[in-house]
């Protein structure tokens, strides 16, 4: 099942399918290293809108709700 990043609950994890939106927008997440064919798991999520908290490699990042609508993953059964 695919879904946006803000759609996934705490501790579940994925593979990027797709980054949706403009060319900066898409550079700017491929340098931080959230590109299609990626495993990702959610850490945390803010109430709201706020920041999603996301694992991915040996690193965590805080992405933007407007950033993460674009990011579409795979779910892992």
């Amino acid at each position: 099942m695919i879904l946006d990043l803000t759609q996934l609950k705490t501790g579940q994890n994925g593979v990027v399918v797709e980054l949706q939106g403009g060319a900066g927008l898409i550079r700017r997440l491929e340098s931080i290293g959230i590109r299609p064919g990626k495993k990702i798991s959610k850490v945390s999520a803010q109430f709201m809108r706020g920041p999603q908290v996301i694992k991915i490699d040996n690193f965590q990042i805080a992405v933007g709700f407007g950033m993460a609508k674009k990011i579409l993953i795979n779910i892992e059964k």
